[in-house]
């Protein structure tokens, strides 16, 4: 059975540059693991200050943060239940990500892509608490970003496509 993704797309910023919905389910197939074969996923893409009020509401962080990933699970073990699909909401604060993009000398598409890819990898059960955890994540995520034709996330002496 090939892969299957519902991606929807909920866009509640006015910032320029978003990725359309076609882009954003590329790059988001590509993050699918190999035992992943089916994801229904909502990427809702916001403002500063939905960013800041989910963070601080999740994370107990006053401040909006790039990516936001949230698990239909209570826990947040992400359990693998056969038969259903893998679920999930990924934010995404435009603001952020498009002055991160700009002080780490990245295109906005290159900057969206990497941080698609990385909460889709959380969504997956991929963490970065530990050192080894997070050497095995970013080597992913650089791997998958530059299947897609970016540059390595991680390299920040380059600029990106």
């Amino acid at each position: 059975m090939s892969k299957k993704l519902k991606l929807a797309l909920q866009i509640e910023s006015a910032a320029a540059g978003i990725p359309p919905k076609s882009q954003l389910k590329l790059w988001a197939e590509a993050a699918l693991r190999p035992n992943v074969k089916q994801a229904e996923v909502t990427v809702r893409v916001v403002d500063a200050e939905e960013g800041q009020t989910l963070n601080r509401e999740y994370r107990g962080k006053d401040y909006a943060t790039n990516v936001l990933t949230f698990t239909f699970d209570e826990d947040g073990d992400m359990p693998q239940i056969p038969g259903l699909p893998l679920m999930g909401d990924l934010v995404l604060c435009a603001p952020v990500v498009e002055r991160e993009a700009s002080e780490q000398g990245k295109s906005l598409d290159s900057h969206y892509c990497h941080l698609l890819v990385h909460g889709l990898l959380h969504l997956q059960g991929y963490d970065h608490i530990e050192d080894d955890e997070a050497e095995a994540m970013e080597a992913l995520e650089s791997q998958i970003v530059m299947s897609l034709g970016y540059d390595d996330p991680y390299r920040l002496d380059q600029k990106n496509a």
